[in-house]
């Protein structure tokens, strides 16, 4: 596929290594050339820095690797707001959560994802990658490495294949869980995750061990 990386941050580091060693067309634009063209150099495998303009255009996907208060510059770049994302996977990995404590900072029941829909009109929103930090995608799949779950969500079924095509190619198993009104709830989970761990607490010790149940079937596994 042809992926465009909006950003030059340690995810966009981390998912653009990951899909270019897949075999993807990977294109990094950020606000900063110079570090896009640092970030594209290590990465090697082909990756090209570009204008953030044209690391949308005719792209089968496009990652928003930004902080969430960069969203609407970030947006305004590509302009967004003119079509310039219509029909395009657009994958949303952010949080806007308050830092070390992870209570969300959009409005009463906003949800970032939905911020985004709105800022690009006809853009295929996906809700993807926000739980795990970077560095969960910076080794080869397998090699001892445990594969995570990657719940996502989003309104278009293309888009979600094709989202879940490159969880699938970093390690990850896709998990859809509804429609992008449910953006919500899973950003209220990072919130939660974040809240635990600069509490110092385990996040893996606060959810319960429940064993998944075969959909075929509907008993426990």
């Amino acid at each position: 596929m042809r992926i465009g990386i909006l950003g030059t941050g340690t995810l966009a580091a981390a998912l653009g290594e990951g899909w270019a060693r897949a075999g993807h067309e990977v294109v990094i634009g950020g606000r900063s050339r110079t570090k896009a063209e640092k970030l594209a150099e290590r990465l090697g495998h082909g990756v090209l820095a570009v204008a953030p303009r044209e690391a949308v255009a005719g792209r089968d996907a496009v990652l928003l690797a930004v902080s969430w208060d960069g969203v609407e510059d970030m947006m305004g770049s590509v302009s967004a707001s003119d079509g310039a994302l219509k029909g395009t996977p657009l994958i949303d990995p952010t949080n806007a959560v308050t830092h070390g404590v992870g209570t969300l900072l959009t409005g009463h029941r906003e949800s970032m994802a939905g911020r985004i829909a709105r800022l690009a009109p006809g853009a295929r929103v996906v809700k993807a990658f926000h739980l795990f930090p970077a560095g969960q995608w910076t080794s080869p799949p397998g090699g001892g490495r445990s594969r995570v779950t990657v719940a996502m969500c989003g309104d278009d079924a293309t888009a979600l294949d094709v989202v879940g095509e490159l969880v699938r190619d970093v390690g990850g198993t896709p998990a859809t869980l509804g429609a992008l009104d449910r953006a919500r709830q899973l950003e209220e989970v990072a919130g939660f995750v974040i809240g635990l761990v600069f509490a110092g607490f385990d996040p893996n010790s606060a959810v319960p061990q429940v064993p998944s149940i075969d959909s075929s079937t509907g008993s426990h596994e």
